[in-house]
């Protein structure tokens, strides 16, 4: 069981980037769908996330209207479109997986805590320039 984090890179400030997630051995069915990112000498954040069957999202209030997290169902992948990136974005992105324990709107808010999640991917790293 892996996820892969890929499309990071350097970009400047203003611009966009979109991230992708792919699982390799399982498919995301009965899985929800993290984004989380770790700065430099900060702790890891939670960004956004998905419930995969239903399309339901969740996201860190400060990021909001500038991220958007999203599937393709047919290539079992989750993106993660940045858009107006800022330098304080700049962190390693890693996607993560959480079993749909009794999933519901009501627990969407528990996506946002890293001890949630079940499977974590190696990161992929984003550097916006100012």
């Amino acid at each position: 069981v892996q996820l892969q984090a890929s499309g990071g890179g350097l970009v400047q400030a203003g611009g966009s980037l979109r991230l992708s997630c792919v699982a390799s051995g399982f498919t995301f069915d009965d899985y929800s769908i993290g984004w989380f990112r770790q700065a430099p000498g900060k702790e890891r954040e939670f960004v956004a996330a998905i419930w995969w069957s239903v399309a339901s999202t969740y996201y860190a209030d400060s990021l909001k209207g500038r991220f958007t997290i999203y599937r393709n169902i047919a290539k079992n992948t989750v993106y993660l479109q940045m858009n107006s990136l800022k330098p304080e974005d700049t962190a390693v992105y890693f996607c993560a997986a959480s079993a749909n324990r009794r999933r519901s709107s009501a627990t969407m808010y528990l996506l946002g805590r890293e001890y949630e999640y079940d499977y974590w991917g190696q990161g992929t790293l984003v550097t916006v320039s100012s």
